[in-house]
């Protein structure tokens, strides 16, 4: 069983306002990622609050989550990842991997997740992260015996880190539009902006 865990607490500080609740195209950022995450194989869904937990939350449209808020979302990234994978061990002992996304990434579908847990049936390799701009990102798949090092990561840490460190663990997967994330007011624009 792959569980899924979405990262969604940050502060959103460059675009000045909570990324989580950006509309594109008649629903939140978050939104969509909860519906690709629950269109996919993936189970069970978790999701990361921290800043404007509570405003997020009261948005998020299915009980078919498990929503936990990280008291210390200020730490960085890691803490949010940590919070993830121990939310996903207490909940689903059983899970034998775990795909991290994030909530800014619009163009992730629920085919890529599911290709991801196919690859890695496929090759047998224990990482499997998207490509996109001659680099490797999330949405990332890890195999379980990582799980001790993601509950390592520290401050700004974030998933990169381990695949750069275990490149020979990783297979790849195409994922083009994986470079577009909403980080800025220019990013949204250009996303909400016909080509």
């Amino acid at each position: 069983m792959t569980g899924l865990v979405i990262l969604a607490a940050g502060e959103s500080s460059r675009l000045g306002e909570p990324k989580q609740k950006v509309l594109f195209k008649g629903k939140t950022l978050l939104q969509r990622t909860v519906d690709t995450a629950l269109h996919s194989a993936c189970r069970p869904v978790i999701i990361v609050l921290g800043a404007y937990a509570n405003e997020i939350q009261s948005e998020i449209e299915s009980e078919n989550v498990i929503i936990y808020h990280n008291p210390h979302w200020e730490e960085g990234m890691a803490s949010s990842i940590r919070s993830g994978i121990e939310v996903l061990v207490k909940t689903e002992s059983e899970a034998s991997d775990v795909i991290i996304m994030v909530c800014d990434q619009p163009f992730a579908e629920a085919t890529l997740l599911n290709d991801m847990i196919n690859k890695k049936a496929i090759t047998g390799k224990e990482i499997i992260a998207c490509s996109y701009e001659n680099t490797l990102g999330v949405p990332v798949l890890f195999d379980k015996k990582f799980f001790p090092e993601l509950l390592s990561l520290k401050g700004e840490e974030g998933a990169k880190n381990l695949i750069m460190k275990h490149k020979e663990f990783v297979a790849d997967i195409p994922f083009p539009l994986g470079s577009f994330d909403i980080d800025t007011t220019d990013d949204y624009k250009a996303l909400i902006t016909p080509q």
